[in-house]
């Protein structure tokens, strides 16, 4: 009778072989999977943002229309994984080329946002400020409209729908893209409490002006030239005028009442026109900025010195300075020279 053959080695060790080969290829497409790298082709880098409210349906879409994911199954399956469709945290988020699910999965779960570095220069208008917070950050626009045309709200700050731009102070600030209307607003208001510190207050106090005041007389300062060092003195003539009773008859006035900024040469027809902010028809200050003036500015204001110039003109050799009296009839003489300089050019 012929004995049973017994398994070889042989075989035994081929059928390890191929169970640890198919081991080997599951660990490897495992890791692929969930550390291999899952990012579209582009630069260095890229924002991903998810919206306040987003569902997690919302995300997977939004990686998808935005260009950050390859491949949106391999990363539904680490973010299920992860327990990330439950904690979904709106913001922006910088993505670098080459992460991987895992590495993008974690990051939003985390909401470790990159904030937004918004630079504020000079505006003009509401519609500016608006435009300028509402195209960098999530804030709604009409909400921040409302917020500026609310004079009851307004009132906590000390200011009203005409001195709402006196909030802003030019400068460099950073948001979470996230941040909303109100609290964008409450930042660049505590941004001007703390320039207008109590050594700025008692300059703006000797000069008869509230710290508002200031602000809007640097705002006309701001639009007449871009020469800061006459800017004190350009101050002191409207200050003089002010002081007096005159009629500032600036400008710059004109034309934000106009809302047309690129006029060259301010007729009579355009001083005629019926406007609280048109200082060649109303005395004193106008009711609100015309821009949003710099802090050099502001403080060039605050250090205006004591002149008889209730005066100035540009000067004729278009080097952006003025030309300062102290009486009618020299200013006369030096507006001519300008005046002929204008027809000359053509304006």
């Amino acid at each position: 009778m012929a004995k049973k053959r017994k398994p070889t080695n042989v075989w035994l060790k081929r059928s390890l072989l191929i169970a640890g080969c198919l081991a080997a290829g599951a660990l490897v497409y495992f890791s692929y999977r969930v550390f291999g790298p899952n990012t579209k082709a582009f630069g260095d880098s890229k924002y991903f943002y998810v919206r306040t409210g987003s569902t997690y349906n919302d995300v997977l879409d939004g990686l998808e229309d935005q260009g950050i994911v390859r491949n949106r199954n391999s990363f539904n399956w680490v973010a299920r994984e992860l327990g990330y469709p439950s904690r979904i945290k709106a913001g922006r988020y910088k993505i670098t080329h080459g992460m991987s699910n895992f590495e993008i999965a974690k990051l939003l779960r985390s909401g470790k946002q990159s904030p937004v570095v918004l630079v504020i220069n000079k505006l003009r208008t509401k519609q500016d400020l608006i435009r300028k917070i509402s195209t960098n950050l999530e804030a709604d626009s009409n909400a921040l409209r409302a917020l500026l045309s609310d004079q009851v709200y307004l009132r906590q700050f000390s200011l009203d729908t005409n001195t709402a731009m006196c909030a802003i102070v030019p400068d460099t600030y950073q948001f979470y893209w996230n941040t909303n209307a109100e609290t964008v607003f409450k930042k660049l208001e505590k941004e001007r409490e703390e320039f207008w510190t109590p050594e700025r207050r008692e300059k703006a106090k000797a000069l008869g002006l509230s710290p508002t005041q200031v602000t809007i007389l640097a705002s006309i300062v701001d639009e007449e030239s871009n020469k800061l060092d006459e800017k004190p003195i350009i101050s002191s003539v409207y200050l003089n005028r002010y002081r007096k009773g005159m009629r500032l008859q600036a400008d710059p006035t004109v034309k934000f009442a106009l809302q047309d900024f690129g006029l060259k040469r301010i007729r009579e027809i355009h001083t005629q026109f019926d406007s609280p902010y048109n200082t060649y028809r109303y005395e004193g200050l106008p009711p609100g900025p015309i821009c949003t003036p710099s802090e050099k500015t502001l403080n060039a204001v605050l250090n205006t010195p004591e002149t008889d110039y209730l005066y100035f003109c540009a000067r004729s050799d278009f080097s952006g300075y003025h030309a300062f009296a102290a009486t009618y009839a020299e200013h006369l003489v030096n507006a001519r020279k300008y005046q002929a300089e204008l027809n000359k050019r053509g304006y």
